[in-house]
């Protein structure tokens, strides 16, 4: 979803070889994999946060947008908060669809996502770039991850919400303009974004944990989940591309 430096994700993933073929429910389409109840329940959790968390993205940059130095500046956020709405109508959307009720399947993530919001609310224009850039990226990791067990249908759509919307180039000229001017700035922007990993990886492991049938997506059982090793793998691959956006930004990780 998000570059560092000139290169993007989808290109180094792309460096590295072709997919492997998708098996077992990841080679079938909602229809067949949906027979499943357990495993249409975990989509339609899934689906509930993704699109929660495409509503609260849209309200947070309406709201940075107002802390924009700029008219440049405020009209390219509210352009990326447009970008983000329709990405929550597509979610909401595909929920009616199967026959989910988008309210309900979105309330569970309510409370903790806006905790989340609450808890890293930023101080300045700078620190809402690198809580978008950062915060945002390793949801879309995460996200990612789990969307390569899925039903091709629900892959689809996942993946086609967690296009960069534009955010993640914007930010790093931002915020590498910023620490260029002051190289202060760096330092107390390298403790955000530490601080961002640190909440963004709990939140992530609370709501899952509170989420049976999200838990059992992640841990087998549905989907071709991970084992608990491989849950392991995945937050270590998630924080290694933390560590590179950090070097995207100017930062130490």
């Amino acid at each position: 979803m998000v570059p560092f430096m000139e290169t993007s994700d989808k290109a180094a993933a792309a460096a590295e070889g072709p997919a492997e073929e998708p098996t077992g429910i990841a080679a079938q389409d909602w229809a067949q994999a949906s027979a499943d109840p357990r495993y249409r329940a975990a989509v339609v959790d899934l689906l509930g946060a993704l699109a929660y968390g495409e509503l609260a993205a849209f309200e947070r940059l309406a709201e940075d947008a107002k802390l924009a130095p700029t008219l440049g500046d405020k009209a390219e956020l509210a352009k990326m908060a447009a970008a983000e709405f329709q990405h929550f109508q597509r979610l909401r959307d595909r929920l009616a669809a199967i026959d989910a009720e988008p309210t309900g399947a979105m309330e569970p993530f309510a409370a903790p996502l806006d905790e989340f919001h609450r808890q890293t609310a930023p101080s300045d224009w700078l620190e809402g770039l690198v809580k978008a850039y950062v915060g945002d990226s390793i949801a879309s990791d995460f996200y990612r991850e789990v969307a390569a067990r899925l039903d091709s249908d629900t892959r689809a759509l996942v993946l086609a919400v967690l296009d960069d919307t534009g955010h993640a180039t914007f930010a790093v000229e931002k915020v590498r303009a910023a620490i260029e001017a002051d190289p202060r700035v760096g330092g107390r922007l390298a403790l955000w974004a530490r601080r961002l990993m640190g909440e963004a990886l709990s939140q992530a492991q609370r709501v899952v944990a509170d989420r049976d049938a999200l838990s059992t997506m992640l841990v087998g059982g549905v989907a071709d989940g991970f084992d608990l090793a491989e849950v392991g793998k995945m937050f270590s691959r998630i924080t290694e591309a933390h560590t590179k956006r950090m070097a995207a930004l100017g930062l130490a990780a």
